[in-house]
């Protein structure tokens, strides 16, 4: 075989090489979103779903108990004295439905809490109507907004803004990488404000998700935009161009899947459930319906966990630029080294082996640019 033939049974080798084990990345992802979303959504089934019986005599409490034992655990059912406590239990989201028995029965929802709750507890009490021989009126305490009939569209803006964050942190980690972790810092959080004013644009004036505090919404997605910013970068320096993946899977596989934007909690299985408590994409979505639907209820909570990230973001940044100081502090030192050395057999050195040096060099850092674009197509492909 010809010198020109092994070269180039090795050059292709070489690429194939690096093509399969860029490969494992995609399906990492593949992997990841098919074990989060179907693990999250597919087979959606209550447990200890709150609803409230209106009542105190003796037949609301054992249509209660009757309830609580046939459900089998999908169903946490208390009684009420009247109509009002079980509303205000709607508005602090402490129950997902309140029926009222009699001869006109009515159930009492709330659809801005979840959409998806309010219709499995329809079923539920739709049926107990009927077996008493009455239709049942349905009265929505918490309706959503015209531009968002479903409730989801809060959810679905959580997306984008995620999208747009995490996407970023691939250009500002990687692009620039160069740059001192002060100011990639600065450009994360700028850009944190773009995604979130894009975001608040989409909520408002384009789609109407939301028909008031909207300067709420914009700040939460701010916070939510710059926790996840500030992770990805810092992580930059450490995971290299693993981080796609790694942000992918803090705020998409497991941050989609646990904010409760399309299935509470209630209706999940207990991993996703748990995550709910405390991960960015559960504080956002949570903290929107708060501070739009239910009067700020339990809006401090949901702040927190979203002021929390973004503190962890900050710490991530820290651990990030004293990892790059150390190491230039490591890069001095060898290089103070080799130029002892190359001043002590300079006189040895040949012209041929600098450009060796130089020819390396070069491809160094053709390299080094083949990765950067590898790390921002699947960044914003994905």
């Amino acid at each position: 075989m010809s010198t020109g033939s092994r070269a180039a049974g090795g050059t292709t080798a070489a690429a194939l090489r690096h093509v399969l084990s860029h490969l494992v990345t995609p399906l990492l992802m593949c992997i990841g979103m098919g074990l989060a979303y179907l693990g999250a959504f597919h087979a959606p089934e209550p447990h200890d779903l709150r609803v409230d019986v209106v009542g105190s005599g003796p037949s609301a409490h054992v249509l209660a108990q009757t309830l609580q034992d046939k459900g089998d655990g999908a169903l946490s059912v208390r009684t009420v004295p009247d109509r009002d406590t079980a509303v205000n239990h709607l508005r602090a989201q402490a129950s997902y439905g309140a029926y009222l028995p009699g001869k006109h029965p009515e159930l009492l929802v709330a659809s801005a809490s979840s959409d998806t709750s309010a219709t499995v507890v329809e079923k539920v009490f739709t049926k107990v109507a009927a077996t008493q021989g009455h239709p049942l009126k349905v009265t929505d305490t918490a309706p959503t907004a015209d531009g968002d009939p479903t409730g989801q569209g809060i959810f679905f803006l959580l997306v984008a803004v995620s999208i747009g964050s995490y996407a970023s942190v691939a250009v500002i980690g990687g692009a620039g990488a160069v740059l001192a972790v002060r100011i990639r810092a600065a450009l994360a959080l700028g850009a944190s404000l773009v995604v979130s004013v894009i975001g608040a644009v989409f909520a408002g004036p384009m789609f109407g998700l939301v028909d008031h505090g909207l300067g709420g919404l914009w700040a939460m997605a701010w916070l939510y935009s710059a926790g996840i910013l500030l992770i990805g970068v810092g992580l930059h320096t450490f995971l290299k161009r693993w981080t796609t993946l790694g942000v992918m899977v803090l705020f998409v596989m497991l941050n989609f899947t646990s904010s409760g934007g399309i299935f509470r909690p209630e209706l999940q299985p207990g991993f996703f459930g748990s995550l709910h408590a405390f991960w960015n994409g559960a504080g956002f979505v949570e903290g929107v319906r708060s501070h739009v639907y239910f009067d700020g209820h339990g809006l401090g909570g949901h702040v927190l966990v979203l002021a929390l990230w973004f503190v962890v973001g900050l710490a991530a940044m820290g651990a990030a630029g004293l990892a790059e100081g150390k190491r230039r502090k490591v890069a001095a030192q060898a290089q103070g080294l080799g130029s002892s050395r190359h001043r002590a057999g300079t006189e040895n050195r040949t012209g041929t082996e600098s450009r060796v040096t130089v020819e390396h060099r070069s491809e160094a850092e053709a390299e080094a640019r083949e990765e950067l674009e590898e790390e921002l197509e699947e960044a914003v492909g994905v």
